[in-house]
């Protein structure tokens, strides 16, 4: 396999793994307006009043870096090679 071909299955593997870590992130931390009590007219009451949201994508984004250097540490290991064949 070239150069090319393997940068751009590393990066395809990865933004699989980013948009899953984001998803998993995403409800952590969030408070609905209909909790706090302030609902804005026009709105949903479960709306998040502050979601946080740079913060869910600097951790999506380490989550997904850990766990990219794991499933390549896995696949490129001779013992767990070994075991699945």
């Amino acid at each position: 396999m070239d150069l090319w071909t393997r940068i751009f299955t590393y990066a395809a593997v990865y933004f699989v793994i980013w948009w899953l870590c984001l998803f998993m992130v995403l409800p952590f931390g969030v408070r609905g307006q209909h909790e706090d009590g302030a609902v804005t007219d026009g709105t949903e009451p479960g709306a998040p009043i502050k979601p946080f949201l740079w913060q869910k994508l600097l951790a999506a984004t380490v989550l997904a870096a850990v766990l990219m250097v794991l499933a390549l540490w896995g696949l490129s290991s001779p013992w767990l090679q070994e075991y699945w064949s």
